[in-house]
C-alpha cells in the first residue's frame, strides 16, 4: 500500500535535514546505508537514502551533522501497565498468579492522580530511551476513582508521544473467582458503556493520529465470556482495535481448560477474538496449532521477555511465531514486573532469551530484534503502514542514536550495537518531525519534577494500601 503524499512540501515548508548517519530504515528489503541522509517535512519523511541530502532544498529550519550516530525508526511498545510504576520492587521472587495476588490489593486503591504520575513516569523513561509510539493496557478502575483513561491520555499527550490506549477491564471479582478485589472490578454493562464513551471521546482514526483506543478486557481468568464476546462485538462495531492478554503461563491454560474446557487460543477463537485486529500480550505456551491459528487469522503478539523472565513466565516461541508469519511487536509490560521500564531492554533480551530456547543461536539476528522493536510493533498496533519504518511519506517517528562513545565505538556495526551494547545515549528523538527527546533528556517534561511526582504518589499508595 503506498503511503500516502507528504503535505506541506511546497516552497516555503520547515524543513529539518539529517546527514551523515549510519540508517537503518527497517523497511521491507532491510535497506541501510552507511552514509546517509533523512529529510523531514510536514510531519513526515520527505526523503531518506544514501549520501547527502539533495541540493536545493528551501525552508530547512535545521540541519543535524548525525556523523557517529545510527539513525532508526522509534521504537514501539505494544503492552504495558502504566500504573504499576508506583509499585515497582514489590513482590519480586513470585509467580504470576501470585504476584497478582499480592499486588491487586495495592493496585484497588489507585485513584486519578496517581494513576496521571504513574502515566508520567512510565511515558518518560520510555520516551527518553527512544519510544516514539507508545501503549498503555489499563484495566483497574476502583470505584470512585475519577477519570483514569482521561489522566493517561493527558499524561502521552504532555509527554509528546504517539500513544494508543487499550482501555481494559475486568468483571470477574474475588465472589465469582477471580483474582482482583470486588471494588476494583466494573460490571459487564458498565465496562462496556466506559469503554465506549472513551473510544467516543478519544479515538482519533487519521493517519497522523496522536492518539487511539482499543478495546481490551483484562484476562480470560478475570473477565467474563460475556464480557470478552460483547467487547470484540463492541471493537468491530466501532472499528477499534483488540487487545489482552494471552497464554502467559501453564496454569492459565490449565484455568481455561477447566472452566471453558478448551485452551486459550480455542477459547479466544469461540469469544471473537482472533483476527488481524487483535494482538495478545506474552503469548509464552503456543502449541503448533495455536501458532497456526494466529498466522492464519493474522493475530499479533506483544513479546514482552524481561516480564516473563521476571515471573518465571517461561519462554515464547517467537522464532517460530515469525517463521510462521505472526505479527510480532515487544512490550515493556507493567514496572512492576520490569523495574527498568524502557524498551530498549527488549531488543537485547528478546534476541538473548529466545537463544536459550530450541532454536539456540538461530533464533534471532539484531536485525530482526530491532525490526520487533520498530516495524513488528507499528504492525501490531494496526499503524504499519504509517511509521515503524523510514520511508518517504512515513511519519517522521526516528530517533538518533549515539554510537561513537566510550560504550560503542568499538562495535564496527552500528545495529549489533545498540542491540546488543549498553543503551545508547539518544541525541534526537522526533515524533511527528516534533522533537521530544535532546541530548539524552526529554524536551517535553522536566524529567526531576516527573520523578519527583512518581515517589510521592507511590509512598501515598503504599500508605493508603497499609491502613495508614
Amino acid at each position: 500500500m503506498a503511503a500516502p503524499a507528504t503535505p506541506g512540501t511546497a516552497d516555503g515548508a520547515e524543513r529539518l535535514v539529517i546527514e551523515n548517519a549510519y540508517i537503518a530504515t527497517v523497511d521491507a528489503a532491510g535497506t541501510e546505508y552507511a552514509h546517509g541522509h533523512v529529510v523531514v517535512a510536514g510531519g513526515r519523511i520527505e526523503s531518506v537514502g544514501a549520501g547527502s541530502a539533495p541540493e536545493g532544498l528551501t525552508g530547512v529550519t535545521r540541519r543535524v551533522d548525525a556523523t557517529g550516530h545510527l539513525v532508526t525508526p522509534g521504537l514501539v511498545n505494544t503492552h504495558h501497565h502504566f500504573y504499576q510504576w508506583i509499585t515497582r520492587g514489590l513482590a519480586t521472587d513470585h509467580n504470576l498468579f501470585n504476584w497478582l495476588v499480592a499486588l491487586y490489593p495495592t493496585w484497588a486503591r489507585i485513584d486519578e492522580p496517581m494513576t496521571y504520575a504513574a502515566a508520567r513516569g512510565s511515558l518518560a523513561m520510555m520516551a527518553r530511551g527512544g519510544v516514539t509510539t507508545a501503549m498503555d493496557h489499563h484495566y483497574v478502575f476502583p470505584r470512585g476513582s475519577g477519570d483514569l483513561s482521561g489522566a493517561i491520555i493527558r499524561a502521552a499527550a504532555e509527554t509528546g508521544v504517539r500513544f494508543t490506549l487499550a482501555r481494559g477491564s475486568m468483571d470477574r471479582g474475588e465472589k465469582d473467582g477471580g483474582l482482583p478485589p470486588d471494588f476494583a472490578v466494573e460490571s459487564l454493562e458498565g465496562a462496556l458503556a466506559a469503554t465506549e464513551e472513551t473510544i467516543d471521546r478519544h479515538h482519533d482514526a487519521s493517519f497522523d493520529a496522536m492518539t487511539q483506543i482499543a478495546v481490551a478486557p483484562c484476562s480470560p481468568f478475570s473477565v467474563s465470556t460475556e464480557l470478552m464476546r460483547e467487547g470484540a462485538e463492541l471493537a468491530r462495531r466501532k472499528g477499534v482495535r483488540l487487545h489482552t492478554h494471552g497464554s502467559e503461563t501453564v496454569e492459565e491454560e490449565q484455568f481455561c481448560k477447566e472452566l471453558f474446557g478448551m485452551g486459550p487460543t480455542d477459547y479466544f477463537a469461540s469469544t471473537g477474538w482472533l483476527g488481524e485486529d487483535v494482538w495478545m500480550a506474552h503469548c509464552v505456551h503456543m502449541n503448533d496449532s495455536d501458532i497456526d491459528a494466529f498466522a492464519r487469522t493474522g493475530t499479533g503478539v506483544a513479546h514482552c521477555p524481561s516480564s516473563n523472565a521476571r515471573l518465571a513466565a517461561g519462554i515464547a516461541r517467537v522464532p517460530d511465531l515469525l517463521a510462521a508469519g505472526v505479527p510480532v511487536g515487544l512490550g515493556v509490560d507493567g514496572t512492576a514486573s520490569n523495574e527498568s521500564g524502557e524498551l530498549h531492554t527488549e531488543l537485547r533480551n528478546a534476541l538473548l532469551i529466545n537463544r536459550l530456547g530450541p532454536h539456540r543461536e538461530a533464533a534471532l539476528t539484531a536485525r530482526q530484534a530491532l525490526r520487533l522493536g520498530t516495524h513488528g510493533g507499528a504492525r501490531v498496533l494496526g499503524r504499519g503502514d504509517q511509521t515503524g519504518s523510514l520511508e518517504p511519506g512515513k511519519l517522521a517517528d526516528l530517533v538518533l542514536w549515539r554510537m561513537d562513545t566510550l560504550a560503542h565505538a568499538s562495535i564496527a556495526d552500528p545495529v549489533t550495537a545498540l542491540v546488543l551494547g549498553a543503551p545508547a545515549p539518544v541525541t534526537l528523538s522526533l515524533v511527528g518531525g516534533r522533537t521530544v527527546v535532546e541530548d539524552n533528556h526529554l524536551t517535553t517534561v522536566d524529567e526531576d519534577a516527573v520523578a519527583r511526582s512518581t515517589r510521592e504518589a507511590a509512598q501515598r499508595l503504599a500508605q493508603i494500601a497499609a491502613g495508614g
